[in-house]
């Protein structure tokens, strides 16, 4: 009986992993993947030369004159 409901646990989360990634295209998902990366433009370049994917990098964040940036 143990094995019946690991069984059906199994493919319940087969399902629902399936259910909640229906609507997602093989692009949006390799896009998804450089996401870590986008923050720094410099290890963003280091990604696209050696996954030759292009990685849309965001400018970091400038300091606003009279402002101060704190890192935590």
């Amino acid at each position: 009986m143990e094995i019946f409901f690991d069984a059906l646990g199994v493919v319940f989360l087969w399902l629902a992993v399936e259910y909640c990634l229906r609507r997602e295209t093989a692009d949006s998902l390799d896009e998804a993947s450089m996401v870590p990366f986008a923050d720094d433009p410099e290890v963003a370049r280091r990604v696209e030369l050696a996954t030759g994917k292009t990685v849309k990098a965001v400018a970091p964040e400038v300091a606003k004159p009279g402002w101060v940036n704190l890192e935590m």
